[in-house]
């Protein structure tokens, strides 16, 4: 059984209709790199996966049950946690207490207050400055502690170099080492094509709401890639 099976979705953003007979499925810790041109839908699947966007079609299985009309909050506790895209701090409360405001919607693994710290060693130092304080990448590494928090059996990440400095972002994913080591199950939005292809097991490119392009990360060339990114691919 998959950890997460997405068959035939649709999802909508506003009019448009962003996601369409989208069919993917996922396995324990895989790590996934959604890839493609703004517009092509990738944060509104995400955000569809993870109870903010409406189903408005198909069905999405996780661990075996229908969650396609669970609430988002309920998706979190049952180990379905998403890093929204603008880190949508706290930004007037603690970076401890970003981290420990997650705690309510926590499970049982092995993320917790120290693990998460142990992995984004950065923020120790910080933890008692207002969150709105830091820079754009540690807010970025806050905001994923934080969903760690909630020991997710899958993240979905969405836009994580989005407004970054290069500085910045490779801060970030320096932070997110431990993360690419570990057995949680992953799906990244990324426009960084290079950074994508060198942590994700899979890649898969989409074009106006649709899959064009699935393959193993190592076996798909920057070119072929970006040749069904901006639909040039034959």
């Amino acid at each position: 059984m998959s950890l997460l099976k997405i068959s035939n979705l649709d999802a909508s953003h506003g009019l448009l209709k962003a996601v369409s007979n989208f069919s993917l499925t996922i396995e324990d810790g895989e790590k996934i790199a959604l890839v493609g041109a703004n517009g092509a839908g990738k944060t509104t699947l995400l955000r569809t996966l993870a109870g903010v966007h409406p189903v408005a079609g198909g069905k999405i299985e996780f661990e075996g049950r229908d969650i396609s009309s669970l609430e988002a909050h309920k998706r979190s506790s049952s180990g379905l946690a998403l890093v929204p895209e603008g880190r949508r701090l706290f930004t007037s409360m603690t970076v401890a207490e970003n981290l420990l405001i997650a705690k309510s919607a926590s499970r049982n693994g092995a993320w917790n207050f120290d693990t998460v710290l142990d992995a984004l060693p950065q923020l120790k130092e910080k933890l008692n400055a207002p969150a709105g304080t830091l820079s754009g990448g540690q807010q970025q590494a806050v905001a994923i502690g934080r969903a760690l928090m909630t020991n997710p059996k899958i993240l979905l990440l969405a836009e994580v170099s989005l407004g970054l400095s290069p500085l910045a972002v490779q801060f970030v994913y320096d932070s997110l080492a431990k993360l690419f080591q570990s057995k949680t199950a992953l799906v990244l939005v990324e426009q960084d094509l290079k950074r994508a292809m060198l942590v994700a097991d899979r890649i898969v490119c989409m074009l106006e709401g649709k899959i064009v392009a699935i393959g193993n990360a190592g076996e798909m060339s920057r070119e072929e890639i970006l040749g069904h990114y901006f639909g040039h691919s034959g």
